[in-house]
């Protein structure tokens, strides 16, 4: 069953820092890496966050599981701007035929994909160590988010785990009826859109009667909420966004330095 919880031992610092302070880390690091079109500062980057898993308490099983897709992504990213590069400068390395990869063209590819591992190691790590309900609790104590949005969103994540039970229980209920694609393709996409189709009409009347709901409980009000969980940016938090900024510096004064920096 799809499970929205971290997968972080409770007790590890950044687990137990302020969400709105992970999202800081977070846009610090992913920003320093989209500016940089070197390869050197997002590699640096990525060398940070694997010193900083210790403090995380995320497991190594879980972290791969969350991560292999999204590096997957990333390694085509590489693949397709080194193939497909408008200049190819340097030394050919592969040609074959009409296909040409030279060193620079793939040098150009590799940075990009190091700043799409960069985003996304650092999303991962900090949404894994973040609870749903503490993150709703910040955005609209610290941010001031407003809470029909904010608790509109926390609901949608908690009903993901619902999506994927309704999704293996009409499977289950078409395939006692036979209704199986086997290898044909062409009968595999109709029961998939059409599984589809269902899931997204019971999804669509379930998000009317919570937000019916919702509305009955005064969430369109515009009234001042109390809650029951307050969240505080302790000196802490301050401390994760410190050293996330300290960090993004430090890689880019690095790769100046070996001067491979460029924006």
């Amino acid at each position: 069953m799809l499970t929205i919880v971290p997968v972080c031992g409770p007790d590890a610092p950044i687990a137990r820092a302020n969400p709105v302070a992970k999202l800081a880390a977070v846009m610090l690091v992913t920003t320093v890496a989209l500016v940089a079109a070197d390869w050197l500062t997002p590699l640096l980057l990525l060398a940070a966050m694997l010193a900083a898993l210790p403090f995380t308490g995320i497991r190594i099983g879980p972290l791969a599981r969350r991560l292999r897709w999204l590096w997957l992504a990333a390694t085509a990213v590489v693949v397709v701007n080194a193939v497909f590069a408008a200049e190819q400068t340097g030394r050919t390395l592969v040609e074959f035929g009409p296909i040409e990869v030279s060193s620079g063209a793939l040098l150009a590819g590799t940075a990009i994909g190091l700043r799409v591992c960069v985003a996304a190691t650092a999303g991962v790590l900090a949404f894994a160590t973040t609870d749903p309900t503490d993150l709703a609790d910040a955005l609209t104590q610290q941010l001031k988010a407003p809470a029909r949005f904010t608790i509109g969103s926390l609901a949608a994540l908690r009903l993901l785990p619902l999506l994927a039970a309704e999704w293996a229980q009409i499977t289950t209920a078409r395939r006692a009826r036979g209704l199986e694609g086997g290898w044909n393709p062409v009968r595999r996409t109709r029961l998939f859109a059409s599984t589809m189709f269902a899931l997204l009409v019971g999804a669509i009347r379930r998000a009317g009667r919570l937000a019916a709901a919702m509305d009955a409980r005064g969430f369109d009000t515009g009234l001042p909420r109390t809650h029951a969980r307050r969240q505080y940016m302790r000196p802490a938090d301050w401390a994760v966004i410190a050293l996330a900024a300290v960090a993004s510096a430090a890689a880019v004064a690095l790769s100046a330095a070996a001067g491979t920096f460029t924006f």
